[in-house]
């Protein structure tokens, strides 16, 4: 288990600062992650990879000439938010557009597109490529679905290396698609685990068992098996990866780059052990394999365990694997030295910590509102951080276990920037958008996004002028509702929490149009709420990371329909003391 930590909460930004104070040959800290301490060449194409801590040498140690440009660095197993994309994306521009690179992770989809449109809306020319390298968390007719693990490494050598050579941006785009597509993962586990702090692993596997493919963040695997010998792990990875062949190709004589990756705590000589006999099968099979990697290139923290990545090359491919690169964790080949960057002033800085945002005029009845807006805020700390455990032990069941501590950054950083807000004056809406802009920058992940969303919406449809009353509340829930469903593309039936938005949304909306008081009316709706988040026992996940492990979750509710429903009672129990204090005057 992890055993060096300071405060768990401040893991993330210390392993930051540490990076950087030992690589600061290649790097240099801006918010939201690290860039290049090198001078690139104008114009052309930068890459900016980027998501959760956790994993290094992903995804700082990729960072360099050669290599990426930028990295976004996310908490513990959470995507970056769009804040720290989007700083890090204007950090290592340089006139040539910026490409986006990370797994196909349900928040980091969410935050990378974010980032995505906001550049795009200031000009630059910024596209996306989400690695599905995963062959376990989806079949192959939804390759689309599938996960992104150690296969990170080539689609981002790749098409660093043609940014490098001067690639346009849709040249780059093609090669890093074209890489992708060739790229096959599959992994294995002995052991799950364990995050800075925490008592237990995200998941456990018996002795003498392992899970068979298990995904990097603490996801459990999709079957369990007797650990077999050496040998016998090369040949079931192998076997696995050759049913998968890309389309067009055959293994006779074909070239690929075998890639045996440790997940944190397979010891280097386990690996070539382990190695040994996956080079005879890929020669057995008639592979030719070419600059074979064995060693720790994408971790998981401290888990035991392996993966074994197949990447199918052609000419212009391997080229490109060849290509020189500079990084702390991976170094091929010698490149020209760059310049060191002039200085720091010449570092964009689009960190809004310490800044004093502008406050907007605001009715008086508005700014009231505020104030009832951070008591309902300051009542979700206090439940999330009272269940947080228990909605890590949810979430671990079939997903990756850090709901509660995600939402736990959410909602402190949310009151936070609210209590700030209310203290200089701000209405209602500012004090929303202020709260929704925190959480999703310090939540990151799925829930970050989503509830960044949520109140962003309820603060636009309340606004500043007028005190936010139960028809505006009503409106602001339906467009959270809106705007969730709109960019997660999640719908009733899949397993979050949509299940339960959807019918509070509805049965707020009824007793509104019914002429009650948003107490009563969100009292009847909290009920529906809660039994909601209950019935997603029964369901089986669609979407997101537990979609690989359906089965596992069934008699389970998500984790996030909980930690919502949760959220709504609490705010109900602010509206009653509200209530009784007004009649008690």
């Amino acid at each position: 288990m992890t055993r060096l930590f300071n405060e768990p909460a401040a893991f993330a930004d210390e392993m930051i600062e540490g990076f950087v104070a030992s690589h600061g040959r290649w790097v240099k800290r801006v918010s939201g992650g690290v860039v290049r301490n090198t001078q690139s060449t104008p114009d052309t194409v930068a890459l900016v990879i980027g998501g959760g801590s956790g994993h290094y040498p992903a995804f700082a140690g990729l960072v360099g000439q050669g290599l990426a440009h930028g990295a976004a660095m996310g908490n513990l197993f959470a995507s970056p938010s769009a804040q720290q994309v989007y700083n890090v994306a204007k950090a290592a521009d340089h006139g040539g557009g910026v490409l986006l690179g990370y797994g196909n992770y349900a928040g980091d989809v969410l935050h990378f597109n974010q980032a995505q449109d906001r550049l795009r809306k200031e000009g630059i020319d910024c596209r996306s490529i989400a690695v599905t390298d995963d062959v376990s968390s989806a079949p192959l007719a939804e390759r689309a679905k599938r996960r992104g693990i150690a296969g990170d490494l080539t689609v981002f050598k790749v098409a660093a290396a043609a940014a490098e050579a001067g690639y346009s941006m849709d040249a780059t785009v093609d090669i890093a698609e074209r890489a992708n597509d060739r790229t096959r993962s599959f992994g294995v586990a002995f052991t799950g685990c364990t995050l800075p702090g925490a008592d237990h692993p995200l998941f456990s596997v018996p002795e003498g068992r392992m899970a068979v493919g298990m995904g990097i963040h603490g996801e459990p695997g999709i079957d369990e098996t007797d650990i077999p010998t050496a040998d016998g792990l090369a040949e079931l990875l192998v076997a696995k990866l050759l049913t998968e062949i890309p389309e067009g190709l055959d293994a006779g004589g074909a070239r690929v780059v075998p890639i045996l990756n440790g997940l944190g705590s397979v010891k280097y000589e386990e690996l070539f052990v382990v190695y040994r006999r996956v080079a005879q099968l890929l020669a057995e099979a008639g592979l030719e394999a070419v600059d074979p990697q064995v060693g720790e290139l994408v971790t998981s923290f401290d888990m035991a365990g392996t993966s074994l990545t197949l990447f199918w090359l052609d000419d212009e491919l391997e080229t490109l694997w060849n290509a020189p690169a500079d990084a702390p964790a991976f170094r091929r080949g010698a490149v020209t030295a760059a310049a060191l960057e002039a200085s720091d002033s010449a570092m964009y800085d689009g960190d809004t910590a310490g800044v004093e945002l502008s406050i907007p005029d605001a009715t008086a009845e508005s700014r009231a509102g505020a104030a009832r807006v951070l008591a309902a805020l300051g009542a979700a700390k206090a439940v999330v951080d009272a269940n947080a455990d228990e909605l890590g032990r949810i979430d671990a069941i079939a997903g990756d276990g850090d709901h509660g501590i995600g939402m736990e950054r959410g909602v402190r950083a949310a009151v936070e920037a609210a209590t700030d807000a209310v203290g200089r004056g701000a209405g209602a809406g500012t004090t929303l958008h202020f709260a929704a802009d925190a959480w999703a920058d310090k939540a990151g992940g799925t829930s970050g996004a989503l509830w960044g969303m949520a109140l962003r919406a309820v603060g636009d449809v309340v606004g500043d002028t007028k005190a936010p009353d139960a028809g505006a509340v009503a409106a602001g829930v339906a467009g959270a509702a809106a705007a969730i469903m709109d960019f997660g593309k999640a719908k009733p039936g899949d397993k979050t929490l949509v299940d339960v938005l959807v019918p509070f949304r509805d049965a707020l909306a009824s007793g509104v149009e019914a002429g009650q008081s948003l107490t009563e009316a969100w009292s009847a709706a909290a009920v529906t709420a809660e039994q909601a988040a209950e019935d997603t026992a029964q369901l089986l996940p669609l979407m997101g990371r537990a979609r690989p492990h359906a089965e596992k979750s069934l008699g389970t509710p998500d984790a996030g329909a909980v930690s919502m429903a949760l959220i709504i009672r609490a705010i109900h129990n602010t509206l009653i003391e509200r209530t009784t204090i007004k009649e008690k005057a």
